[in-house]
Protein backbone atom coordinates (compact mmCIF):
# COMPACT_ATOMS: atom_id res chain seq x y z
CA UNK A 1 0.00 0.00 0.00
CA UNK A 2 1.46 3.44 -1.15
CA UNK A 3 2.03 5.72 1.73
CA UNK A 4 -0.14 8.87 1.66
CA UNK A 5 1.24 12.59 0.32
CA UNK A 6 0.32 14.38 3.42
CA UNK A 7 1.11 18.34 3.13
CA UNK A 8 -0.45 21.80 4.98
CA UNK A 9 -3.60 22.73 3.51
CA UNK A 10 -4.83 25.87 3.20
CA UNK A 11 -8.91 26.68 4.17
CA UNK A 12 -10.25 26.36 0.65
CA UNK A 13 -8.41 22.99 -0.18
CA UNK A 14 -9.10 21.73 3.84
CA UNK A 15 -13.16 22.25 2.26
CA UNK A 16 -12.21 21.12 -1.19
CA UNK A 17 -10.48 18.08 0.01
CA UNK A 18 -13.77 17.85 2.68
CA UNK A 19 -16.11 17.47 -0.28
CA UNK A 20 -13.89 15.52 -2.48
CA UNK A 21 -13.39 12.63 0.27
CA UNK A 22 -17.09 13.02 0.47
CA UNK A 23 -17.78 12.54 -2.86
CA UNK A 24 -15.10 9.97 -3.63
CA UNK A 25 -16.72 7.89 -0.74
CA UNK A 26 -20.56 8.58 -0.60
CA UNK A 27 -21.99 5.37 0.02
CA UNK A 28 -19.29 4.78 3.19
CA UNK A 29 -20.18 8.20 4.86
CA UNK A 30 -23.54 8.07 4.08
CA UNK A 31 -24.03 4.22 5.13
CA UNK A 32 -22.67 5.24 8.43
CA UNK A 33 -24.72 8.32 8.96
CA UNK A 34 -28.08 6.04 7.75
CA UNK A 35 -27.05 3.16 9.88
CA UNK A 36 -26.75 4.77 13.10
CA UNK A 37 -29.48 7.33 12.68
CA UNK A 38 -32.00 4.49 11.14
CA UNK A 39 -32.61 4.41 15.36
CA UNK A 40 -33.59 7.73 15.92
CA UNK A 41 -35.60 7.90 13.24
CA UNK A 42 -37.47 5.14 14.98
CA UNK A 43 -37.79 6.60 18.22
CA UNK A 44 -39.07 10.08 16.52
CA UNK A 45 -41.81 7.54 14.40
CA UNK A 46 -42.94 5.98 18.00
CA UNK A 47 -43.11 9.41 19.71
CA UNK A 48 -45.57 10.54 16.71
CA UNK A 49 -47.92 7.31 17.14
CA UNK A 50 -47.93 7.82 20.84
CA UNK A 51 -47.86 11.46 21.15
CA UNK A 52 -50.72 13.52 22.35
CA UNK A 53 -51.20 15.14 19.21
CA UNK A 54 -51.55 19.09 18.24
CA UNK A 55 -53.07 19.64 22.03
CA UNK A 56 -52.54 23.22 23.20
CA UNK A 57 -52.99 21.55 26.76
CA UNK A 58 -50.01 20.35 29.07
CA UNK A 59 -49.20 16.65 29.03
CA UNK A 60 -46.46 14.98 30.66
CA UNK A 61 -45.42 12.93 27.79
CA UNK A 62 -43.75 16.00 25.86
CA UNK A 63 -41.59 16.39 28.74
CA UNK A 64 -40.33 13.28 29.93
CA UNK A 65 -40.11 11.41 26.36
CA UNK A 66 -36.93 14.13 25.14
CA UNK A 67 -35.36 12.75 28.35
CA UNK A 68 -35.85 9.16 27.83
CA UNK A 69 -34.81 9.60 24.01
CA UNK A 70 -31.83 12.26 25.38
CA UNK A 71 -29.54 8.96 25.87
CA UNK A 72 -30.45 7.65 22.79
CA UNK A 73 -29.61 10.64 20.64
CA UNK A 74 -26.08 10.79 22.23
CA UNK A 75 -24.98 7.58 21.83
CA UNK A 76 -25.98 7.91 17.99
CA UNK A 77 -24.39 10.59 17.68
CA UNK A 78 -21.30 9.34 19.10
CA UNK A 79 -21.36 6.47 17.38
CA UNK A 80 -21.84 8.44 13.96
CA UNK A 81 -18.68 10.80 14.37
CA UNK A 82 -16.33 8.19 16.21
CA UNK A 83 -17.54 5.84 13.01
CA UNK A 84 -16.82 8.64 10.76
CA UNK A 85 -13.37 9.90 12.01
CA UNK A 86 -12.12 6.70 12.01
CA UNK A 87 -13.95 6.46 8.41
CA UNK A 88 -12.07 9.60 7.00
CA UNK A 89 -8.57 8.13 9.16
CA UNK A 90 -8.58 5.47 7.00
CA UNK A 91 -9.21 6.76 3.51
CA UNK A 92 -7.29 9.60 4.11
CA UNK A 93 -4.21 7.80 4.90
CA UNK A 94 -4.38 4.76 2.63
CA UNK A 95 -6.09 2.19 4.56
CA UNK A 96 -9.05 0.11 3.36
CA UNK A 97 -12.96 0.52 5.66
CA UNK A 98 -16.38 -0.21 5.19
CA UNK A 99 -19.17 0.65 7.16
CA UNK A 100 -19.22 -2.40 9.50
CA UNK A 101 -15.46 -2.05 9.82
CA UNK A 102 -15.66 1.62 11.28
CA UNK A 103 -19.13 0.82 12.81
CA UNK A 104 -17.73 -2.21 15.09
CA UNK A 105 -14.15 -0.18 15.31
CA UNK A 106 -16.01 2.37 17.81
CA UNK A 107 -18.67 0.03 19.45
CA UNK A 108 -16.80 -0.11 22.71
CA UNK A 109 -15.82 3.73 22.75
CA UNK A 110 -19.62 4.91 22.52
CA UNK A 111 -20.22 5.47 25.74
CA UNK A 112 -16.86 7.29 26.54
CA UNK A 113 -17.43 9.72 23.90
CA UNK A 114 -21.26 10.17 23.98
CA UNK A 115 -19.58 11.10 28.26
CA UNK A 116 -17.36 13.81 26.39
CA UNK A 117 -20.15 15.04 24.41
CA UNK A 118 -21.77 16.09 27.67
CA UNK A 119 -18.91 17.41 29.07
CA UNK A 120 -18.30 19.33 26.78
CA UNK A 121 -21.95 20.46 26.74
CA UNK A 122 -22.28 21.36 30.43
CA UNK A 123 -19.00 23.35 30.21
CA UNK A 124 -20.51 25.58 27.44
CA UNK A 125 -23.85 25.59 29.10
CA UNK A 126 -22.18 26.45 32.56
CA UNK A 127 -20.24 29.99 30.82
CA UNK A 128 -23.64 31.00 29.07
CA UNK A 129 -25.25 30.66 32.34
CA UNK A 130 -22.66 32.79 34.03
CA UNK A 131 -23.10 35.06 31.56
CA UNK A 132 -27.36 35.14 32.01
CA UNK A 133 -26.86 35.57 35.60
CA UNK A 134 -26.68 39.20 35.79
CA UNK A 135 -29.35 39.54 32.78
CA UNK A 136 -31.77 38.55 35.46
CA UNK A 137 -30.54 40.87 37.50
CA UNK A 138 -30.72 43.79 35.99
CA UNK A 139 -33.97 42.67 35.24
CA UNK A 140 -34.84 42.31 39.47
CA UNK A 141 -33.37 45.96 40.03
CA UNK A 142 -34.55 47.43 37.03
CA UNK A 143 -31.68 49.48 36.39
CA UNK A 144 -30.14 51.14 33.17
CA UNK A 145 -26.50 50.86 33.78
CA UNK A 146 -27.28 47.72 35.41
CA UNK A 147 -28.61 46.53 32.27
CA UNK A 148 -25.98 47.70 29.89
CA UNK A 149 -23.39 46.38 32.26
CA UNK A 150 -24.98 42.76 32.11
CA UNK A 151 -25.58 43.00 28.31
CA UNK A 152 -22.06 43.76 28.13
CA UNK A 153 -21.04 40.98 30.46
CA UNK A 154 -23.76 38.83 28.44
CA UNK A 155 -21.73 39.62 25.19
CA UNK A 156 -18.73 38.77 26.84
CA UNK A 157 -19.50 35.24 27.89
CA UNK A 158 -21.13 34.02 24.51
CA UNK A 159 -17.88 35.29 23.05
CA UNK A 160 -16.04 33.29 25.59
CA UNK A 161 -18.12 30.62 25.05
CA UNK A 162 -17.37 30.69 20.96
CA UNK A 163 -13.69 30.63 21.25
CA UNK A 164 -14.04 27.84 23.88
CA UNK A 165 -16.36 25.46 21.58
CA UNK A 166 -13.58 26.40 18.51
CA UNK A 167 -10.47 25.27 20.87
CA UNK A 168 -12.48 22.18 21.09
CA UNK A 169 -13.34 21.45 18.13
CA UNK A 170 -10.79 18.37 17.52
CA UNK A 171 -11.81 16.81 20.66
CA UNK A 172 -13.53 14.07 18.72
CA UNK A 173 -11.00 13.02 16.43
CA UNK A 174 -8.38 13.38 19.47
CA UNK A 175 -10.14 11.09 21.80
CA UNK A 176 -11.16 8.70 18.49
CA UNK A 177 -7.53 8.74 16.77
CA UNK A 178 -6.00 9.03 20.26
CA UNK A 179 -8.04 7.24 22.44
CA UNK A 180 -7.78 10.14 25.48
CA UNK A 181 -10.50 10.79 27.53
CA UNK A 182 -12.19 14.07 28.20
CA UNK A 183 -9.37 16.15 30.05
CA UNK A 184 -6.96 15.22 27.86
CA UNK A 185 -8.70 15.20 24.68
CA UNK A 186 -9.94 18.67 25.61
CA UNK A 187 -6.02 19.71 26.65
CA UNK A 188 -4.85 18.23 23.31
CA UNK A 189 -7.45 20.00 21.33
CA UNK A 190 -6.62 23.82 22.36
CA UNK A 191 -2.96 22.67 21.84
CA UNK A 192 -3.44 21.91 17.84
CA UNK A 193 -5.91 24.50 17.58
CA UNK A 194 -3.90 27.44 18.87
CA UNK A 195 -3.41 30.20 16.04
CA UNK A 196 -6.09 28.82 14.31
CA UNK A 197 -9.00 29.22 15.66
CA UNK A 198 -10.06 32.00 12.53
CA UNK A 199 -9.55 28.86 9.86
CA UNK A 200 -11.31 26.89 12.50
CA UNK A 201 -14.82 29.60 12.51
CA UNK A 202 -14.50 30.13 8.94
CA UNK A 203 -15.16 26.66 8.61
CA UNK A 204 -17.85 25.99 10.73
CA UNK A 205 -19.51 29.52 9.49
CA UNK A 206 -19.44 28.14 5.81
CA UNK A 207 -20.51 24.19 6.95
CA UNK A 208 -23.04 25.43 9.20
CA UNK A 209 -24.46 27.60 6.45
CA UNK A 210 -24.97 24.38 4.18
CA UNK A 211 -26.68 22.39 6.57
CA UNK A 212 -29.21 25.30 7.21
CA UNK A 213 -29.51 25.65 3.44
CA UNK A 214 -30.30 21.77 2.50
CA UNK A 215 -32.63 21.57 5.93
CA UNK A 216 -34.89 24.56 4.83
CA UNK A 217 -35.08 22.50 1.46
CA UNK A 218 -35.73 19.52 2.44
CA UNK A 219 -38.07 20.86 4.98
CA UNK A 220 -40.21 22.99 2.88
CA UNK A 221 -42.77 20.36 1.08
CA UNK A 222 -43.50 19.35 4.79
CA UNK A 223 -44.47 22.97 5.31
CA UNK A 224 -46.56 23.35 1.87
CA UNK A 225 -48.51 20.47 2.61
CA UNK A 226 -49.06 21.12 6.40
CA UNK A 227 -50.40 24.86 4.70
CA UNK A 228 -52.79 23.50 2.07
CA UNK A 229 -54.16 20.61 3.90
CA UNK A 230 -55.12 22.93 6.80
CA UNK A 231 -56.82 25.75 3.87
CA UNK A 232 -58.93 22.99 2.76
CA UNK A 233 -60.12 22.02 6.07
CA UNK A 234 -58.50 19.01 6.62
CA UNK A 235 -58.38 16.86 9.97
CA UNK A 236 -56.23 18.57 12.21
CA UNK A 237 -55.01 15.20 13.69
CA UNK A 238 -54.63 13.57 10.50
CA UNK A 239 -52.95 16.33 9.07
CA UNK A 240 -50.29 16.79 12.04
CA UNK A 241 -49.33 13.15 12.18
CA UNK A 242 -48.41 13.13 8.35
CA UNK A 243 -46.63 15.94 8.70
CA UNK A 244 -44.90 14.83 11.72
CA UNK A 245 -43.78 11.57 9.84
CA UNK A 246 -42.72 13.70 7.03
CA UNK A 247 -40.64 15.80 9.37
CA UNK A 248 -39.10 13.40 11.20
CA UNK A 249 -37.91 11.49 7.28
CA UNK A 250 -37.19 14.86 5.84
CA UNK A 251 -34.53 14.98 9.28
CA UNK A 252 -33.07 12.12 8.44
CA UNK A 253 -32.48 12.64 5.05
CA UNK A 254 -31.08 15.67 5.77
CA UNK A 255 -28.76 13.70 8.13
CA UNK A 256 -27.88 11.75 5.78
CA UNK A 257 -26.70 13.68 3.03
CA UNK A 258 -25.14 16.33 4.94
CA UNK A 259 -24.17 15.10 8.74
CA UNK A 260 -20.88 13.58 7.24
CA UNK A 261 -19.41 17.00 6.38
CA UNK A 262 -18.58 18.50 9.71
CA UNK A 263 -16.93 15.47 11.10
CA UNK A 264 -14.75 14.42 7.63
CA UNK A 265 -14.18 18.57 8.05
CA UNK A 266 -12.74 18.51 10.93
CA UNK A 267 -11.05 14.99 11.10
CA UNK A 268 -9.20 16.51 8.29
CA UNK A 269 -8.32 19.45 10.21
CA UNK A 270 -6.87 17.23 13.15
CA UNK A 271 -4.11 15.62 10.72
CA UNK A 272 -3.42 19.06 8.89
CA UNK A 273 -2.92 20.60 12.51
CA UNK A 274 -0.42 17.76 13.22
CA UNK A 275 1.70 17.88 9.95
CA UNK A 276 1.77 21.88 10.70
CA UNK A 277 3.17 22.22 14.17
CA UNK A 278 4.15 18.26 14.51
CA UNK A 279 5.63 17.25 11.03
CA UNK A 280 2.98 13.92 10.82
CA UNK A 281 3.88 13.96 7.17
CA UNK A 282 7.52 13.20 7.91
CA UNK A 283 6.60 10.61 11.07
CA UNK A 284 4.34 8.83 8.54
CA UNK A 285 7.14 8.74 5.84
CA UNK A 286 9.40 7.01 8.20
CA UNK A 287 7.46 4.89 9.93
CA UNK A 288 6.22 3.77 6.52
CA UNK A 289 9.90 3.13 5.94
CA UNK A 290 10.29 1.06 9.10
CA UNK A 291 7.41 -0.89 8.53
CA UNK A 292 5.51 0.23 11.25
CA UNK A 293 1.98 2.08 11.55
CA UNK A 294 2.24 2.95 15.32
CA UNK A 295 -0.04 5.85 15.06
CA UNK A 296 -2.30 5.30 12.21
CA UNK A 297 -5.73 3.42 13.83
CA UNK A 298 -5.47 0.12 12.93
CA UNK A 299 -8.77 -1.94 11.48
CA UNK A 300 -7.57 -5.09 10.16
CA UNK A 301 -8.63 -7.43 13.41
CA UNK A 302 -12.29 -5.52 12.62
CA UNK A 303 -14.74 -7.61 11.27
CA UNK A 304 -15.58 -6.59 7.69
CA UNK A 305 -12.77 -4.35 7.11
Amino acid sequence: MTTPTLRPLSTGELLDRTFSLYRGHFALFVGIIAVTHLLVLTVQLVAVVLGPGPSTTFNLSSVFWPLLTLPVVLSVTAAAQGATVIAVSNVYLGRPITVTGALAHIQRRILGLAWIMIGMGLAIGAILGVGVVPVGVAVAVRSIGVGLLAAIWLMAAIVFAIVVMLRWTLVIPVAVLENRGLASSVSRSSVLTRGDLLRVFIVYVLLLVLVFVVTIVTNVPVGVIMFLSTVRGGDINAVYGWTQVMSAVASYLTQCLVGPLMTIAFALLYYDERVRKEAFDLELMMTAIDGQRSDIPSTSPVPGT
